[in-house]
């Protein structure tokens, strides 16, 4: 199973970047994350800000992969708790599913991008800063499959 996290924005501070590579890397090779970064296009005031979200919102279409279930990070989507996260995780794993999950830039995803989603999911009804949904979901994800592997981690 591979499990893409398809996020725009580059150029994380360091902690952000550590942060997902530490619970990315814990991930056996049967449940792999792999995060694809699309490029932020500078907002300045004068900026086509609908344009960009266009562009990034292509951009996230074409990193999908084919016979992917895609998963949107919306503030509006279904709440899950680890538990349910971990069920999920691992239907999609019996499956043989291939998992891309979808995060929106400052201003979010255009509708027709949101709506390409299978599922929507919110991590919280709190408005979080888009570097820390990248650790939050690597830990998460590796979180639920300590659950259906028993290991110690969510003890």
């Amino acid at each position: 199973m591979r499990i893409r996290l398809i996020a725009v924005g580059q150029k994380m501070p360091g902690w952000v970047t550590e942060g997902y590579n530490e619970y990315a890397r814990r991930l056996p090779a049967g449940f792999s994350l792999e995060i694809y970064e699309i490029p932020l296009n500078k907002r300045t005031k004068n900026a086509d800000v609908q344009r960009f979200r266009g562009k990034e919102g292509e951009q996230m279409l074409a990193a999908i992969g084919k016979g992917d279930r895609v998963i949107a990070l919306e503030v509006k989507g279904r709440e899950w708790s680890t538990e349910q996260l971990a069920d999920k995780l691992g239907q999609w794993h019996d499956n043989g599913e291939n998992v891309s999950l979808l995060v929106g830039g400052p201003e979010g995803m255009l509708p027709d991008i949101s709506n390409r989603a299978d599922v929507k999911w919110s991590l919280s009804p709190l408005t979080l800063p888009h570097p820390m949904v990248r650790i939050l979901v690597a830990e998460q994800l590796y979180r639920s499959w300590s659950i259906l592997n028993n290991h110690p981690y969510h003890r």
